[in-house]
C-alpha cells in the first residue's frame, strides 16, 4: 500500500457457520482479494453477531479467542482456530472517532471474535497474522446511524485498517431449505434492489430500504444481519470504485452477494 492508497472496505455475507468449510463461490474471491493487499496494519470488523445495549463497544483483546458462537453444526467446525492477535492501539483510535462523533462508547478488553468475523477471515486472510479487532452494533441503532458509524471509522483507512460489514444480504432462516435448493425469486428481487443502490452509491435509497427495497421485511425479519452493510458503505468515499462479489444464494434463501470498495488496480 503506498503512502496515499487507503486500505478497502469490504460487505461479506458471512452465511452458515459452514462457510468456514464450504467456501462456495464466495471463498475463493475473498482469498484472491486476500492476496492481493499489501501494507494493511489491522482488520476492523463490525459483525451482525457482537451487539451491545446502549452503546458501541470496542474490542481492546490482546489475543482474542476464536468463539464458536452457534450450536448444532459439524463438530469439524468446532476446532477451528483463528488466532490473528488483537489490535489495542488501533482500537483505541476507533474508540476516539466513535466517541468524538457522539457514540457513546467503551472499551471490552476481554471480547474474543465472533463467526461473524473469523469465519470471512479464514478465507480472506487465512494465516491469521494480521492482527484484528470487533466494533459492536448497539441494538436499536437505525440506518442513518449506522452510515454514521462506518463514516466515523472512515479515516481509519488511512491508517492501514482495513474495514469489514459482516452480515448477509438476506437472513430470513425460517425459510431454509436444502442447500442446493432453487433462489427464492424474492431474494434475487431484494438483492438486486440493494446492489443498485450500493452501484449508485444512493445512501439515502439504502436509509430508507425498509420501505423502499422490494420484499425488505421478508429479507430480513430481523435488521441486525443487513446493518454492517451499512456501516461498510458509510465507511467509502465517492471515489471508491465497487466490485461486486456474486456468492450465488444457499439454502433458496440466504444470499451471499458482497462487496468491496476501493480495490487496487492490481
Amino acid at each position: 500500500m503506498s503512502a496515499t492508497a487507503q486500505a478497502p472496505v469490504l460487505f461479506v455475507s458471512h452465511g452458515a457457520p459452514t462457510f468456514a468449510l464450504e467456501p462456495g463461490l464466495l471463498g475463493p474471491q475473498l482469498q484472491a482479494i486476500g492476496q492481493q493487499q499489501t501494507g494493511i496494519r489491522a482488520v476492523l470488523v463490525v459483525s451482525a453477531h457482537w451487539q451491545t445495549r446502549g452503546e458501541v463497544r470496542v474490542m481492546t483483546t490482546a489475543q482474542p479467542e476464536t468463539i464458536h458462537d452457534f450450536g448444532g453444526f459439524p463438530a469439524e467446525l468446532y476446532t477451528l482456530q483463528y488466532p490473528a492477535p488483537g489490535a489495542p492501539d488501533i482500537a483505541q483510535l476507533a474508540y476516539q472517532r466513535l466517541a468524538a462523533a457522539g457514540f457513546p462508547t467503551t472499551l471490552d478488553a476481554h471480547r474474543g471474535l465472533d463467526h461473524g468475523a473469523w469465519v470471512p477471515l479464514y478465507h480472506l486472510l487465512p494465516a491469521a497474522k494480521i492482527p484484528v479487532f470487533q466494533v459492536s452494533l448497539p441494538f436499536g441503532i437505525t440506518a442513518e446511524q449506522c452510515l454514521a458509524l462506518g463514516q466515523a471509522l472512515a479515516p481509519l483507512r488511512e491508517q492501514g485498517v482495513l474495514i469489514i460489514g459482516s452480515g448477509s444480504m438476506t437472513h430470513n432462516l425460517y425459510e431454509l431449505a436444502a442447500p442446493d435448493s432453487p433462489a427464492e425469486p424474492y431474494a434475487l428481487e431484494f438483492a438486486t434492489w440493494v446492489r443498485t443502490a450500493v452501484q449508485a452509491r444512493s445512501l439515502a435509497a439504502l436509509s430508507r430500504y425498509r420501505a423502499e427495497a422490494p420484499h425488505a421485511q421478508r429479507a430480513h425479519p430481523t435488521e441486525e444481519h443487513f446493518m454492517p452493510l451499512l456501516v461498510a458503505v458509510g465507511a467509502t468515499e465517492e471515489a471508491d470504485a465497487v466490485r461486486v462479489l456474486d456468492g450465488g444464494i444457499d439454502f433458496g434463501v440466504l444470499s451471499m452477494e458482497s462487496y468491496a470498495w476501493g480495490l487496487s488496480a492490481a
